[in-house]
């Protein structure tokens, strides 16, 4: 789940990383009256779940409190890839002295968090992978020993020179890591965290100038007040929506055979192994952990509205989920819609035995072996004989 710059750079404060000063406006009223607050030049920025937002016209910068009215006015009527601007951030504009990049994310390669920093900041970090890929550092945190005090030095030296920015730097690493595994975020990025200063006197200060969050949605069970972020006027693929909201994880693709399959890693090896046998899948759908028969009747419902179905394929491997239960939810799936593709069904695992009967007295069959059954699903989908 992403959220908004101005809600993660709240976060960000409660954790104690140094941000600009700034609210969140939804007319040029409320904008102009932020800036009046704020007493000092301001940058509006659009809030929309999009990159290339200054690009599109809407970061700007207003020097007073009337400017700020005209900016946020013309902002708040801009539609930035398809998306409408209905909100804006209204923050101080500070001196920049340099920028950098800081970002926590998860390389699932090598199963690990893993930091990534660069003295290139403020611009798009995969350009900078792309055609600098050795101006990022990539600091990999081992998940049993957490991220340790060399780490921290290890990334402040190599972007800082002076004492008072590299304490500063080890600071922020610190709680925006407290950030990341606190709320089970998939990413927590600072874009552009810059040296700020008023005159050549000082030596400056480190600040998050901007504040980029995604929450892995499998951990808002255990953070029910961070669902209240969610912006409920982005756009989500309808299909996704109804699958959350009854506690299926569904992913729409653009092949024609169907999956229903629990467990999120059986779903990928489901998906995988159709490739591999010449097959595409139409989505990635885990029914989870649960025996409820009902969960099989409303994936039915939402894999069968894509008209590119030729074939579904279940898929499910017996341990908390039921075998017998699969086997009931798929016959009343049978009996409430008209299921006009043809099923291939392989079942193990836990009351496999039961489902099997079940399944016979309706005249279905199921495999036990992966192999056989997605030759099966291939072939039907290719209007083959089996």
């Amino acid at each position: 789940m992403k959220i908004h710059e101005y809600q993660a750079k709240d976060i960000f404060e409660q954790y104690g990383i140094p941000v600009t000063k700034g609210s969140m406006a939804t007319s040029a009223h409320e904008a102009k009256a932020i800036a009046e607050t704020l007493g000092c030049a301001v940058v509006v920025k659009a809030q929309v779940h999009v990159g290339g937002r200054g690009k599109a016209g809407g970061v700007k910068v207003a020097h007073n409190a009337d400017e700020t009215y005209a900016v946020a006015q013309n902002i708040l009527g801009l539609e930035i890839k398809g998306l409408p601007v209905k909100k804006v951030l209204v923050a101080e504009a500070v001196n920049i002295v340099k920028e950098f990049y800081v970002g926590i994310t998860l390389d699932l390669t090598v199963k690990k968090i893993v930091f990534l920093v660069s003295a290139s900041g403020g611009v798009d970090i995969e350009e900078v992978a792309a055609h600098h890929p050795e101006a990022i550092i990539k600091v990999y945190i081992d998940p049993l020993l957490g991220l340790q005090p060399f780490q921290k030095r290890q990334m402040a030296y190599a972007l800082f020179t002076q004492n008072e920015h590299i304490h500063q730097a080890m600071d922020i690493f610190e709680k925006l890591y407290h950030v990341f595994c606190s709320l089970d975020c998939s990413l927590a990025e600072i874009n552009p965290l810059v040296i700020t200063r008023h005159d050549e006197s000082e030596t400056g200060r480190l600040l998050a100038l901007d504040a980029k969050v995604v929450l892995d949605d499998n951990g808002l069970i255990r953070h029910p007040e961070l669902e209240a972020l969610r912006d409920m006027d982005v756009v989500e693929e309808e299909d996704e929506v109804e699958a959350r909201n009854n506690g299926l994880t569904f992913i729409k693709l653009d092949g024609e055979i169907g999956c229903v399959v629990n467990g999120a890693g059986l779903a990928m090896a489901t998906m995988d192994i159709i490739k591999l046998f010449g097959g595409e899948p139409a989505n990635f759908l885990d029914v989870g952990g649960s025996s409820n028969p009902n969960k099989i009747v409303k994936a039915f419902q939402i894999i069968l509205k894509n008209p590119k179905i030729k074939a579904v394929f279940i898929n499910i491997f017996g341990g908390i989920t039921r075998c017998d239960d699969i086997a009931n939810g798929l016959l009343e799936a049978h009996k409430q819609m008209d299921i006009h593709v043809p099923i291939v069904i392989r079942l193990a695992g836990t009351n496999e035995e039961q489902a099997r009967t079940i399944l016979n007295s309706a005249n279905f069959s199921a495999y036990s072996s992966m192999e056989e059954a997605v030759t099966q699903v291939v072939r039907l989908a290719k209007g083959e004989q089996a």
